[in-house]
Protein backbone atom coordinates (compact mmCIF):
# COMPACT_ATOMS: atom_id res chain seq x y z
CA UNK A 1 0.00 0.00 0.00
CA UNK A 2 1.53 3.34 -1.04
CA UNK A 3 1.38 6.45 1.14
CA UNK A 4 -1.67 7.96 -0.61
CA UNK A 5 -3.64 4.73 -0.32
CA UNK A 6 -2.61 4.32 3.32
CA UNK A 7 -3.80 7.85 4.07
CA UNK A 8 -7.14 7.20 2.33
CA UNK A 9 -7.73 4.03 4.34
CA UNK A 10 -6.50 5.37 7.68
CA UNK A 11 -8.64 8.51 7.42
CA UNK A 12 -11.81 6.57 6.57
CA UNK A 13 -12.80 5.62 10.12
CA UNK A 14 -14.17 8.96 11.29
CA UNK A 15 -17.23 8.66 9.05
CA UNK A 16 -18.13 5.45 10.90
CA UNK A 17 -16.93 6.42 14.39
CA UNK A 18 -20.21 5.55 16.15
CA UNK A 19 -20.42 2.18 14.40
CA UNK A 20 -16.76 1.50 15.24
CA UNK A 21 -17.43 2.21 18.91
CA UNK A 22 -20.52 0.00 18.89
CA UNK A 23 -19.14 -3.01 17.03
CA UNK A 24 -15.36 -3.33 17.20
CA UNK A 25 -14.09 -5.79 19.85
CA UNK A 26 -11.99 -5.05 22.91
CA UNK A 27 -8.62 -6.76 23.53
CA UNK A 28 -7.81 -9.87 25.55
CA UNK A 29 -6.57 -8.77 28.97
CA UNK A 30 -3.90 -11.48 28.95
CA UNK A 31 -2.50 -10.00 25.74
CA UNK A 32 -2.38 -6.51 27.21
CA UNK A 33 -0.66 -7.80 30.35
CA UNK A 34 1.96 -9.55 28.22
CA UNK A 35 2.48 -6.40 26.16
CA UNK A 36 3.19 -4.44 29.35
CA UNK A 37 5.27 -7.15 31.01
CA UNK A 38 8.33 -5.62 32.69
CA UNK A 39 7.50 -2.07 31.62
CA UNK A 40 9.38 0.25 33.99
CA UNK A 41 6.24 1.98 35.25
CA UNK A 42 2.47 2.40 34.85
CA UNK A 43 2.41 5.30 32.38
CA UNK A 44 0.97 4.04 29.08
CA UNK A 45 0.28 5.87 25.83
CA UNK A 46 -2.48 4.38 23.66
CA UNK A 47 -1.35 5.70 20.28
CA UNK A 48 -3.90 5.89 17.48
CA UNK A 49 -6.49 5.09 20.13
CA UNK A 50 -9.57 5.31 17.92
CA UNK A 51 -12.74 5.17 20.00
CA UNK A 52 -10.90 3.73 23.00
CA UNK A 53 -11.22 -0.04 22.64
CA UNK A 54 -7.67 -0.64 23.91
CA UNK A 55 -7.81 2.40 26.19
CA UNK A 56 -10.70 0.84 28.12
CA UNK A 57 -8.79 -2.42 28.63
CA UNK A 58 -5.72 -0.53 29.83
CA UNK A 59 -7.81 1.50 32.26
CA UNK A 60 -9.48 -1.66 33.57
CA UNK A 61 -6.03 -3.12 34.28
CA UNK A 62 -5.06 -0.06 36.33
CA UNK A 63 -2.67 1.60 33.87
CA UNK A 64 -2.11 5.35 34.02
CA UNK A 65 -3.24 5.73 30.41
CA UNK A 66 -3.18 8.67 28.01
CA UNK A 67 -4.92 8.31 24.65
CA UNK A 68 -3.80 10.10 21.47
CA UNK A 69 -5.98 10.00 18.33
CA UNK A 70 -5.81 12.11 15.13
CA UNK A 71 -9.43 11.81 13.94
CA UNK A 72 -11.80 14.30 15.65
CA UNK A 73 -14.87 12.05 15.34
CA UNK A 74 -13.06 9.02 16.76
CA UNK A 75 -11.60 11.18 19.56
CA UNK A 76 -15.08 12.49 20.40
CA UNK A 77 -16.39 8.93 20.76
CA UNK A 78 -13.44 8.06 23.02
CA UNK A 79 -14.01 11.08 25.24
CA UNK A 80 -17.73 10.33 25.46
CA UNK A 81 -17.20 6.70 26.42
CA UNK A 82 -14.20 7.23 28.72
CA UNK A 83 -14.54 10.72 30.22
CA UNK A 84 -12.04 10.01 33.02
CA UNK A 85 -9.21 9.27 30.58
CA UNK A 86 -6.90 12.03 29.36
CA UNK A 87 -7.42 12.02 25.58
CA UNK A 88 -5.48 14.32 23.25
CA UNK A 89 -5.52 15.14 19.54
CA UNK A 90 -2.30 14.03 17.88
CA UNK A 91 -0.74 11.32 15.78
CA UNK A 92 2.10 8.81 15.83
CA UNK A 93 4.09 11.23 13.72
CA UNK A 94 3.47 14.18 16.10
CA UNK A 95 2.90 12.98 19.67
CA UNK A 96 1.81 15.81 22.02
CA UNK A 97 3.80 14.55 25.03
CA UNK A 98 7.18 15.42 26.59
CA UNK A 99 10.36 13.41 26.22
CA UNK A 100 10.58 10.13 28.20
CA UNK A 101 7.08 10.73 29.61
CA UNK A 102 5.63 7.20 29.23
CA UNK A 103 6.75 3.70 30.16
CA UNK A 104 4.93 1.98 27.30
CA UNK A 105 3.42 2.87 23.94
CA UNK A 106 0.66 0.55 22.77
CA UNK A 107 -1.30 0.66 19.52
CA UNK A 108 -4.46 -1.35 18.96
CA UNK A 109 -5.09 -2.25 15.31
CA UNK A 110 -3.24 0.95 14.40
CA UNK A 111 0.51 0.45 14.01
CA UNK A 112 0.21 -0.54 10.34
CA UNK A 113 -1.13 2.95 9.62
CA UNK A 114 1.92 4.71 11.12
CA UNK A 115 4.65 6.22 8.93
CA UNK A 116 7.40 4.65 11.01
CA UNK A 117 10.16 6.68 9.35
CA UNK A 118 8.62 9.67 11.16
CA UNK A 119 6.73 7.93 13.97
CA UNK A 120 9.72 5.85 15.05
CA UNK A 121 11.78 8.80 16.35
CA UNK A 122 8.65 10.27 17.96
CA UNK A 123 7.87 7.03 19.79
CA UNK A 124 11.52 6.76 20.83
CA UNK A 125 11.38 10.33 22.14
CA UNK A 126 8.38 9.85 24.44
CA UNK A 127 9.41 6.38 25.69
CA UNK A 128 11.45 6.12 28.88
CA UNK A 129 14.54 3.88 28.73
CA UNK A 130 13.48 0.30 29.27
CA UNK A 131 10.02 1.13 27.95
CA UNK A 132 7.84 -1.06 25.78
CA UNK A 133 6.43 -0.52 22.30
CA UNK A 134 3.70 -3.00 21.37
CA UNK A 135 1.18 -3.33 18.57
CA UNK A 136 -1.95 -5.39 19.21
CA UNK A 137 -4.27 -6.78 16.57
CA UNK A 138 -7.49 -8.75 16.93
CA UNK A 139 -7.43 -11.54 14.33
CA UNK A 140 -10.07 -14.11 13.41
CA UNK A 141 -9.18 -17.73 14.15
CA UNK A 142 -9.50 -19.29 10.71
CA UNK A 143 -8.54 -22.69 12.10
CA UNK A 144 -12.29 -22.84 12.80
CA UNK A 145 -13.94 -24.09 9.62
CA UNK A 146 -16.79 -21.59 9.40
CA UNK A 147 -14.42 -18.68 10.07
CA UNK A 148 -12.20 -19.84 7.19
CA UNK A 149 -15.30 -19.95 5.00
CA UNK A 150 -16.25 -16.44 6.08
CA UNK A 151 -12.78 -15.18 5.15
CA UNK A 152 -13.14 -16.64 1.66
CA UNK A 153 -16.58 -15.11 1.14
CA UNK A 154 -15.79 -11.72 2.69
CA UNK A 155 -12.67 -11.04 0.64
CA UNK A 156 -9.61 -8.97 1.47
CA UNK A 157 -11.50 -5.68 1.89
CA UNK A 158 -13.27 -7.09 4.97
CA UNK A 159 -10.70 -9.61 6.21
CA UNK A 160 -7.30 -8.37 5.20
CA UNK A 161 -3.60 -9.28 5.50
CA UNK A 162 -3.46 -8.88 9.29
CA UNK A 163 -6.83 -10.44 10.11
CA UNK A 164 -5.95 -14.14 10.43
CA UNK A 165 -3.14 -15.66 12.53
CA UNK A 166 -0.83 -16.95 9.78
CA UNK A 167 -1.07 -13.78 7.69
CA UNK A 168 -0.58 -11.61 10.79
CA UNK A 169 2.63 -13.48 11.70
CA UNK A 170 3.99 -13.07 8.18
CA UNK A 171 3.14 -9.38 7.84
CA UNK A 172 4.40 -8.31 11.26
CA UNK A 173 7.60 -10.38 11.04
CA UNK A 174 9.01 -7.72 8.70
CA UNK A 175 7.18 -4.73 10.15
CA UNK A 176 9.27 -1.57 10.28
CA UNK A 177 9.90 -0.89 13.98
CA UNK A 178 11.79 2.15 15.32
CA UNK A 179 15.50 2.30 14.64
CA UNK A 180 18.17 4.77 15.62
CA UNK A 181 18.47 7.55 13.09
CA UNK A 182 20.68 10.56 12.52
CA UNK A 183 17.68 12.88 12.48
CA UNK A 184 16.51 11.84 15.95
CA UNK A 185 17.68 13.98 18.87
CA UNK A 186 18.11 10.77 20.85
CA UNK A 187 18.84 7.50 19.11
CA UNK A 188 17.17 4.70 21.02
CA UNK A 189 18.23 1.07 20.78
CA UNK A 190 15.52 -1.59 20.72
CA UNK A 191 15.70 -5.29 21.40
CA UNK A 192 14.50 -8.03 19.10
CA UNK A 193 10.75 -8.06 18.31
CA UNK A 194 8.64 -10.75 19.96
CA UNK A 195 5.27 -12.12 18.81
CA UNK A 196 2.59 -13.78 20.94
CA UNK A 197 -1.09 -14.68 20.54
CA UNK A 198 -3.83 -14.97 23.15
CA UNK A 199 -7.32 -16.52 22.90
CA UNK A 200 -10.14 -14.05 22.60
CA UNK A 201 -13.71 -13.91 21.34
CA UNK A 202 -16.59 -11.56 20.71
CA UNK A 203 -20.29 -12.25 21.14
CA UNK A 204 -22.03 -11.46 17.87
CA UNK A 205 -25.18 -12.09 15.87
CA UNK A 206 -25.14 -12.43 12.10
CA UNK A 207 -26.30 -8.83 11.77
CA UNK A 208 -23.81 -7.42 14.26
CA UNK A 209 -20.92 -9.32 12.65
CA UNK A 210 -21.88 -7.84 9.30
CA UNK A 211 -21.93 -4.42 10.99
CA UNK A 212 -18.47 -5.11 12.48
CA UNK A 213 -16.96 -6.03 9.11
CA UNK A 214 -18.56 -2.92 7.60
CA UNK A 215 -16.20 -0.81 9.79
CA UNK A 216 -13.05 -2.23 8.15
CA UNK A 217 -11.10 0.35 6.17
CA UNK A 218 -11.27 -1.63 2.95
CA UNK A 219 -15.06 -1.67 3.20
CA UNK A 220 -15.34 2.01 4.15
CA UNK A 221 -13.47 3.20 1.05
CA UNK A 222 -15.34 0.89 -1.32
CA UNK A 223 -17.93 2.36 -3.71
CA UNK A 224 -21.34 2.09 -2.08
CA UNK A 225 -22.82 -0.38 -4.55
CA UNK A 226 -19.83 -2.74 -4.23
CA UNK A 227 -19.88 -2.38 -0.46
CA UNK A 228 -23.55 -3.28 -0.19
CA UNK A 229 -23.03 -6.28 -2.46
CA UNK A 230 -20.10 -7.50 -0.36
CA UNK A 231 -22.03 -7.07 2.89
CA UNK A 232 -24.95 -8.92 1.33
CA UNK A 233 -22.71 -11.89 0.47
CA UNK A 234 -21.37 -11.95 4.02
CA UNK A 235 -24.87 -11.81 5.50
CA UNK A 236 -26.07 -14.61 3.23
CA UNK A 237 -23.12 -16.80 4.25
CA UNK A 238 -23.74 -16.24 7.96
CA UNK A 239 -27.45 -16.98 7.52
CA UNK A 240 -26.56 -20.26 5.81
CA UNK A 241 -24.34 -21.61 8.59
CA UNK A 242 -25.79 -23.44 11.60
CA UNK A 243 -23.15 -21.89 13.85
CA UNK A 244 -24.22 -18.34 13.03
CA UNK A 245 -27.75 -18.37 11.59
CA UNK A 246 -29.76 -17.99 14.79
CA UNK A 247 -29.14 -15.79 17.81
CA UNK A 248 -25.80 -15.02 19.43
CA UNK A 249 -22.56 -16.89 18.87
CA UNK A 250 -18.91 -16.33 19.79
CA UNK A 251 -16.63 -15.20 16.98
CA UNK A 252 -13.37 -17.10 17.67
CA UNK A 253 -10.48 -14.66 17.76
CA UNK A 254 -6.94 -14.16 18.97
CA UNK A 255 -5.36 -10.96 20.22
CA UNK A 256 -1.94 -10.98 18.57
CA UNK A 257 0.90 -8.86 19.96
CA UNK A 258 4.16 -7.59 18.50
CA UNK A 259 6.40 -6.30 21.30
CA UNK A 260 9.82 -4.62 21.38
CA UNK A 261 11.72 -3.10 24.30
CA UNK A 262 13.70 0.12 24.33
CA UNK A 263 17.15 -0.72 25.69
CA UNK A 264 18.76 2.67 26.16
CA UNK A 265 19.96 5.89 24.60
CA UNK A 266 22.98 7.19 22.81
CA UNK A 267 23.54 10.77 21.77
CA UNK A 268 23.73 11.81 18.15
CA UNK A 269 25.32 14.89 16.70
Amino acid sequence: MDSDERLLHSSSFGAAAAEYAAHRPDYAQAAVRWALESAPGPRVLDLGAGTGKLTATLAALGADVIAVEPDPAMLAELRSGLPAVRALPGSAEAIPLPDASVDAVLAGNAMHWFDMAVAGPEISRVLAPGGILAGLWNVMDDHVEWVAGLARVAGSAAIGPRDTPASWRAVTADMHLPKAGAKARVAARFGSPEQAEFPHGQRRTADSLVATLATRAGMLVMPEQEREAALGRIGAFLSSRPETADGEFTLPMLTAVLRVRRLGDSSVA
